[in-house]
């Protein structure tokens, strides 16, 4: 395989999805990102592993020291390596802002977990570092291990960019919200009520999960997995068993790959009720957050009734899935299919039919097409602003290849266009269910996984509610037994946070909680 405009050898992984891995040279590094980036294609991923200066050239036995990448385009995901450059006291690799806006969290993050550093980057202000451990302590090094518990660093005040200008004053939110949602803090720049400017400090949910993967087995790593974001458990589950089967070229029966598929469409399902209902709350109509919250919660008890987990949790596993559903729990889940989307269509009639409602969600946080195709906006959100992006649609898997999942976008890139888009979604995740709970496959419901004795790699690419999960993974066998590496797991909600600072600048601070409700992006997804 071959990337338009490089002459780079890729090796195909063994995975139900397009992914192709390739090392490169500090040069292709760069003509790749322009040849993305000119195709038409965009970023998915970046991360780092330790500075080892050392990449092996077969595929199936690469090192973690490297920067990696992989890019979405047409024909799947690209994986590349490049090894590690010391220059001045310091492991460097060319930035790729110039090319990807999106890369510079990304970035930012690899300097602190791992210690290399993007090339005469821009911004080198600390992500996720908030002075709980020292600059020079790195946790994704390979030395890790052995290294002392790191001591506190030096509490400083993070330098937000600063707007200048008459009247212009800064309004300070958060980390800790009243809500009982995660901490992030959100740095408003205003004249008047109208924001100019709004810049987000994250990174407050980081637990060390990434360095906590390398500590796991690789067979029972998918139960953090799981946890890296609680909304998405199935994704996240799914995503890395997804790598680990493609790392052993495992195929999974088909029974499992359809059960899959069922609960990450209940998945999706719980979190535009979620959602549907907080939106409305949040423009001042709270009929809908009591509906809304009716109808999730009768959903989630149908999970644990079906699948022993609200939210299914551990019901994904390596090799296929650890529950089954029996005659009368598919009766009664279809059932539910029924009476669920007759509510949830009233209650569309009610959404459009409310003129003061739709009076705060029309025009309210747009962002423009041109703008989100910029920014590289991904998943919902991006559907909403007209990119036309889905992974059970663009590179459908077992059992999407038979169900043909009609995408469901919209040009205005609105709240309005993030709320329809959820309540379509919701219409055609109950359709799938319904096809998958009638077409459901007999036979075995989990397969074997044989970890190889060499060192492999392997990716996994699912579309979760929120956007694309994706899982690059990494391990070896050792005299102490099979050990992960390096297990990198990426949320769409790095893509789409800097999105939400453009989305709303124009807008007034009151409209700031039902724009960032639009979104609703993953703080702990994204603070690894």
């Amino acid at each position: 395989m071959k990337m338009t405009g490089l002459d780079v050898d890729f090796v195909a992984l063994p995975a139900p999805v397009p992914i192709w891995f390739g090392q490169v040279s500090a040069q292709e590094w760069v003509v790749a990102a322009t040849a993305v980036r000119d195709g038409g294609g965009r970023l998915l991923a970046l991360w780092a592993g330790c500075t080892t200066n050392t990449v092996a050239v077969d595929a199936h036995s690469a090192s973690a020291g490297a920067i990696f990448c992989a890019y979405v385009s047409l024909e799947g995901v690209f994986w590349l390596a490049l090894p590690l450059v010391f220059l001045d006291e310091r492991w460097v690799y060319p930035d790729l802002v110039p090319f990807f806006p999106v890369a510079e969290r990304m970035q930012r993050a690899a300097a602190e977990l791992s210690g290399v550093y993007a090339q005469d980057a821009k911004d080198q202000r600390p992500w996720l570092n908030h002075g709980a451990w020292a600059a020079h302590y790195f946790p994704l090094r390979q030395n890790t291990r052995a290294l002392p518990e790191p001591e506190p660093g030096e509490l400083v005040d993070y330098p937000f960019v600063r707007v200048e200008g008459e009247g212009v004053h800064e309004i300070a939110v958060g980390p800790v919200h009243a809500g009982i949602i995660e901490p992030g803090h959100f740095r408003f720049s205003v004249v008047g009520e109208k924001v100019l400017r709004l810049e987000q400090r994250l990174g407050y949910t980081h637990k060390g999960v990434e360095q906590r993967f390398t500590q796991l087995e690789p067979l029972q790593a998918h139960r953090l997995a799981g946890r890296v974001s609680g909304d998405s458990t199935v994704a996240y589950a799914w995503a890395y068993c997804m790598a680990l089967e493609s790392a052993t070229d495992t195929t999974i029966p088909a029974r499992a790959a359809w059960l899959r598929a069922l609960m990450l469409e209940r998945e999706r399902i719980a979190n535009h009720l979620g959602d549907l209902g907080a939106l409305g709350n949040d423009a001042a109509f709270a009929f809908a957050l009591s509906q809304f919250s009716r109808l999730r919660e009768d959903w989630l008890r149908g999970s644990k009734a079906a699948f022993g987990h609200r939210l299914m949790m551990d019901c994904i596993a390596p090799g296929g899935v650890s529950r089954d559903l029996d005659r009368l729990q598919k009766d009664q889940m279809l059932n539910s299919c029924e009476a669920l989307e007759a509510e949830v269509k009233n209650l569309l009639d009610v959404f459009e039919s409310h003129a003061g409602l739709q009076d705060r969600l029309m025009t309210t946080g747009r962002v423009t097409p041109a703008l989100a195709a910029r920014l590289g906006l991904t998943g919902l959100a991006g559907r909403a602003s007209s990119q036309a992006w889905d992974v059970r649609c663009d590179h459908p898997f077992a059992p999407y290849d038979q169900l043909q999942v009609a995408m469901a976008t919209h040009k205005n890139g609105d709240v309005a266009a993030r709320v329809i888009v959820r309540f379509e979604e919701v219409f055609e995740s109950i359709r799938l269910m319904r096809r998958i709970l009638e077409e459901l496959p007999v036979g075995a419901i989990q397969g074997p996984v044989q970890l190889p004795e060499r060192p492999s790699i392997g990716a996994g690419w699912v579309e979760g509610w929120r956007g694309e999960v994706f899982v690059a993974l990494q391990f070896c066998a050792t005299e102490q037994g099979h050990r992960i590496q390096r297990c990198h797991l990426h949320d769409p909600s790095w893509q789409n946070w800097p999105v939400l600072e453009h989305a709303i600048m124009g807008n007034i601070v009151a409209d700031f909680p039902l724009i960032n409700k639009s979104f609703n992006l993953s703080y702990s997804g994204q603070d690894l």
